[in-house]
């Protein structure tokens, strides 16, 4: 009984930074991320900003209660096929204590495998059909592309005037993730009264939108709200002008990359919006002063990233369920993680992403989101508080 005691004590203790080396366990994660397939230059800065994150808490936190997380990234390519033989690899052989996957299609293909061998993971996308039951080890970073679709309109309705519905219009891919703004943006237009006019699908494989744009034009969309990769959102604005059609174009939070801002000079100009919820270096808050941090120590990135943001917010929120896993059960495994993030109830990240809550039958993160513009210099600029769409009335900001 004393043993049991003091092996107690000790477990405790480390949770709480009193760990030696001799005491220390490795965490194991393992990221699936899109390094070498199409829009790979989102997935490799999201794999800087998960490794750079966990690297951070390794030198200068001392890791979780004296354990140093242990972070294998493999490349996928953007093939749902290498993400089921890695997943499965992470789950059985390297007996990983929680994985993170990319995209869409490898969460939902995760799912069952996770959940055979109880491994919890969070994934990149935020596509809402990963949160369909059964969704026990299953988890998002933040709001899905419901919250997107309605946080979008929403904005829409309140700064359009005239006594006329909006008119609005969807440009999209034709394939489950271009797709997964059709079903919400429909039942957010007909409960608020906006008009949408039509729906535009396209393949990823598409060499220009001059049709499509010519459409919605015709159609009298007076907005465009975007669900595709950055590359087509720039053909979208570059068709646009070639149609000499003049319209706000908005997008969802995955509306760029490092190589949108590169390839974008001239024609994003002051047209080109999103949903991002998250923290921008202009909020001063004390998480964006510890990205800033992680920019200047290890430099990778030289100044705010999107791509780099959700790495740094995913690696966050692993290293916030490590350390209640070790605070509630004096050790750091598949399950007692699992267990420590259904106990999340509006865990604060310092102002990096909004106030997350998991709970078993809810794994969907938070439901807050914010307006931006986007410019050419890669910056963002808030042009409303944060809000919950269709519920909290937004309040737009005062631009300097």
């Amino acid at each position: 009984m004393r043993k049991v005691l003091i092996v107690a004590l000790i477990a405790v203790f480390a949770c709480f930074g009193f760990a030696t080396p001799l005491w220390a366990k490795p965490i194991k994660v393992g990221a699936i991320i899109n390094l070498t397939g199409p829009a790979s230059t989102w997935g490799q800065f999201h794999a800087k900003g998960h490794k750079d994150y966990f690297r951070y808490v390794n030198e200068v936190k001392g890791g979780v209660g004296g354990n140093e997380i242990d972070l294998t990234v493999v490349d996928h390519a953007y093939k749902v096929s290498e993400a089921v033989k890695y997943v499965k690899k992470f789950c059985t052989l390297d007996k990983m204590d929680m994985i993170a996957t990319w995209d869409a299609g490898s969460g939902i293909m995760a799912k069952p495998i996770i959940q055979k061998y109880k491994t919890p993971n969070i994934n990149y996308s935020t596509y809402q059909g990963i949160l369909k039951p059964p969704v026990d080890y299953a988890y998002l970073p933040f709001g899905s592309y419901v919250m997107d679709s309605y946080a979008v309109l929403d904005y829409i309705k309140t700064i359009h005037e005239g006594a006329e519905a909006p008119k609005v219009g969807l440009l999209t891919y034709n394939n489950t993730y271009g797709k997964s703004i059709h079903a919400p943006s429909k039942e957010f237009a007909v409960k608020h009264g906006i008009n949408l006019v039509a729906i535009e699908q396209f393949p990823p494989k598409t060499l220009d939108l001059n049709t499509e744009l010519l459409r919605l034009k015709q159609k009298g969309a007076e907005y465009i709200f975007m669900q595709c990769l950055p590359s087509a959102i720039l053909m979208a604005l570059q068709s646009a002008d070639r149609v000499n059609y003049d319209v706000p174009f908005l997008g969802t939070w995955t509306s760029t990359d490092p190589d949108f801002f590169k390839r974008g000079k001239g024609l994003i100009r002051d047209r080109m919006y999103m949903e991002f919820p998250g923290g921008l270096p202009v909020d001063g808050t004390p998480a964006m002063k510890i990205m800033e941090t992680l920019w200047r120590r290890y430099k990778t990135v030289t100044k705010f990233d999107a791509s780099y943001w959700e790495g740094v917010v995913i690696a966050m929120i692993m290293e916030r369920a490590f350390q209640r896993a070790c605070e509630k059960s004096g050790e750091i495994n598949s399950q007692t993680i699992n267990q420590a993030l259904e106990t999340f109830r509006d865990e604060d990240f310092g102002g990096v992403v909004p106030k997350i809550t998991y709970t078993k039958t809810d794994h969907s993160a938070s439901f807050t989101a914010r307006i931006v513009q986007i410019h050419e210099d890669a910056t963002y600029t808030p042009l409303t508080n944060f809000f919950v769409p269709g519920e909290q009335r937004i309040r737009l900001l005062e631009q300097r």
